[in-house]
């Protein structure tokens, strides 16, 4: 690096981008794991993993006035590999040498007094591993990982770091582009973060859901035992319960029985009815209608008539 009266020479931004993307290819040449940190947005970290560590970090008096000399280093592509595994991160930056620094940083474990109070305390609130990778979940976990003390997130007696560089600073400006590094490597895989705490992102998951069933469970047996046992309510009031449950469906035979007698007879004369031929009809006075105009024949004389109608009529019927 040039300098200007004792000054360093000023590069711009786009150069120093440029220069970082440079170097971080060279690096992938050797070594295809390489993994450069490139921030794209104008925040760090977009994701709720993200912002929470780089909050958490920024809201320690130790690190707040030392922490921001890193955030223009990582914005413009300075950290050219990072490596979380377990509870170390391994890093190169570039800074004004030609050849990068080497960070590495370790986290201590969460303890497990306070990682079994966060299981506890995640109990039937989280559906899917998902939710949790996303930072969808309510409000109250949120403050639950956040608390300082008891919660997910290291203090600054859990970090420890060193640098390659000359700076004697406590932080140098490239351990603290690995910090807000670390926050945008979430932005990628959350379950990261579980890693640098040594601790498992499923344990949170299997006591949520364990808790639910249990809870469906219990709501399950509170609606069992209001119904009442048979035997229980046998010896209760003294009868027997078989005899009672055999008497009344013999009951419930009988009437079908007597319903289905009763359709079956009004079907059969229904039937019958529909089938019985029509009765000739009656002969005599009776059955013959008097035509209309004439008065019916008396029944003697109609009857003479048959016998005799050649015959002369009686005397009192001559004309004079």
């Amino acid at each position: 690096m040039s300098f200007y009266n004792g000054f360093p020479e000023y590069v711009p931004v786009a150069e120093k981008k440029r220069r970082a993307a440079e170097a971080a290819k060279k690096l992938q040449k050797k070594n295809a794991n390489v993994w450069p940190v490139v921030i794209t947005g104008r925040t760090v970290a977009t994701t709720w993993w993200g912002k929470a560590w780089c909050t958490n970090l920024e809201s320690y008096a130790d690190y707040s006035n030392r922490i921001d000399r890193g955030r223009s280093y990582v914005r413009h592509g300075s950290v050219l590999d990072l490596q979380i595994t377990g509870g170390k991160v391994e890093a190169l930056v570039q800074g004004s040498s030609t050849k990068p620094y080497q960070v590495e940083i370790t986290v201590g474990a969460l303890s497990d007094s306070v990682w079994q109070q966060i299981i506890k305390g995640c109990a039937g609130k989280i559906n899917s591993l998902q939710e949790l990778a996303g930072g969808k979940f309510p409000a109250g976990l949120s403050e639950l990982f956040t608390t300082k003390g008891t919660g997910l997130f290291p203090s600054p007696q859990d970090i420890r770091f060193t640098c390659s560089c000359p700076d004697y600073a406590v932080m140098c400006k490239h351990v603290a582009a690995v910090l807000y590094g670390i926050g945008a490597r979430f932005d990628h895989d959350s379950e990261l973060f579980f890693q640098l705490r040594n601790v498992k992102m499923n344990d949170l998951i299997s006591a949520s859901l364990a808790a639910q069933s249990q809870e469906m469970m219990g709501k399950s047996g509170r609606r069992g035992r209001r119904v009442v046992d048979d035997g229980d309510l046998g010896s209760t009031f003294g009868i027997d319960l078989d005899q009672g449950v055999e008497a009344s469906s013999s009951a419930a035979k009988g009437t079908v029985k007597k319903v289905t007698k009763s359709r079956n007879s009004v079907a059969a004369k229904a039937t019958t009815k529909a089938s019985a031929p029509k009765a000739a009809p009656a002969t005599g006075s009776e059955a013959t209608k008097p035509r209309r105009g004439r008065p019916p024949k008396n029944k003697a004389v109609a009857e003479v008539d048959q016998v005799a109608p050649d015959a002369t009529p009686p005397k009192s019927r001559r004309r004079l």
